[in-house]
Parts: structure tokens; C-alpha cells; sequence
């Protein structure tokens, strides 16, 4: 990302990231109701936009716990935007006529668009990551999984009751074979990196 000033609004990921529950009410009060009637016009109901919101609000609390997102827009039109195209995507798949929109004809500035495109980047790595982790094998899984939480492959070892060299051979073993998957992936191609 460009080395760009944090808006103000950086205090709604703040407020994400530390589950404050003032900050999570002030999103649904004052960002909720604009993407619910926006769904709503377009072809889906209150449970439709509830789910998108969940996703959505998932998706931006991963990134900024994952890579720091630093808010260089309104989060306003940051959410919006995010809710927009995933209820488009949403729109795409269940359908395969043209899809008729009512546009809110909302001026989207180019840090607005920037933020939008990492996220939905962001959400498709960690989707395509999520989707071919499932497909290793158990004990790849739980050494992983280990090795993502505990501090040093020391720990790993001793909670697994294996050596410290077996633990650590597998561990590269197993990202390499993780690493390999993703890449052989048909939706790694499309996924902008």
C-alpha cells in the first residue's frame, strides 16, 4: 500500500480488533442500515444482508489482525464498497441471467477502490490458504496448527511428545507440500499476488 496518512475512521478496526462492543454498536447503527437497504433493492432481504455484514466485517477483522490494515478512506465507503461486491459475488453465483442493479451512484475515490481490492485480495489468499490446509493430512494439520500459536518448535515438540528435529523436519516438510497445493491451484492463477 501506498504510504498514505490513517484516516480517522481507523478507529473502527481499532474497535474490531479489540472486540469493543461500543464500537461494533456505533458500526451497526451508522453503517449497517445503508448496506441492509441496498440489498434489500437488490434482489435480498434483511437475512441476506446480515450475512454479507458478518462476512464482511470477518473478512476486514482478519486483515487488520493479519497485516495491520491501516484505513486510508471513510470506512464508510470502505464497508460499503466491501458489502457491494460480496453481494454482487453473492448475486453471480446463485444466478446466471444479467442482474439488474439499483446504483446508489456513490463517488468511490481511488483509496477507497485500493482498500476494497486488498481486502477482497486478502479474503480470496486466506480462502484458497483455509481450502487446501483442510486437504493435508492430519498430522501436517496439527503441527501447523501448533506451530502458528506456540512460540518455538521447542514447545511444539514437547506438546507433540516427538524431537525436536522430527518436529522441524516435518514442519518444513508440511509447508512445502501446503505451499505446493496452492500453487497447483487453479484459483491461485486468478487471485492477484
Amino acid at each position: 500500500m501506498s504510504e498514505k496518512n490513517t484516516h480517522p475512521d481507523q478507529l473502527y478496526i481499532n474497535g474490531l480488533l479489540q472486540n469493543n462492543s461500543s464500537i461494533i454498536d456505533s458500526i451497526y447503527k451508522k453503517f449497517v442500515p445503508k448496506v441492509k437497504n441496498y440489498i434489500r433493492t437488490n434482489s435480498g432481504n434483511d437475512d441476506d444482508a446480515q450475512d454479507v455484514i458478518q462476512e464482511v466485517l470477518v473478512t476486514i477483522y482478519n486483515q487488520a489482525k493479519t497485516n495491520g490494515l491501516q484505513l486510508t478512506c471513510p470506512f464508510d465507503a470502505y464497508f460499503f464498497l466491501l458489502c457491494k461486491r460480496r453481494w454482487l459475488n453473492e448475486l453471480k453465483k446463485s444466478s446466471n441471467k444479467e442482474v439488474t442493479l439499483q446504483d446508489e451512484n456513490v463517488s468511490i475515490d481511488e483509496s477507497v477502490q485500493e482498500m476494497t481490492l486488498q481486502t477482497e485480495v486478502f479474503d480470496e489468499k486466506q480462502s484458497l490458504f483455509d481450502e487446501m490446509f483442510q486437504k493435508l493430512g492430519e498430522k501436517c494439520q496439527e503441527v501447523l496448527k501448533l506451530s502458528f500459536v506456540t512460540k518455538t518448535m521447542e514447545e511444539v515438540a514437547e506438546k507433540l511428545n516427538v524431537t525436536y528435529g522430527y518436529v522441524r523436519k516435518k514442519k518444513s516438510i508440511c509447508t512445502g507440500q501446503l505451499t505446493e497445493m496452492i500453487q497447483q491451484s487453479a484459483r491461485y492463477k486468478s487471485i492477484n499476488y
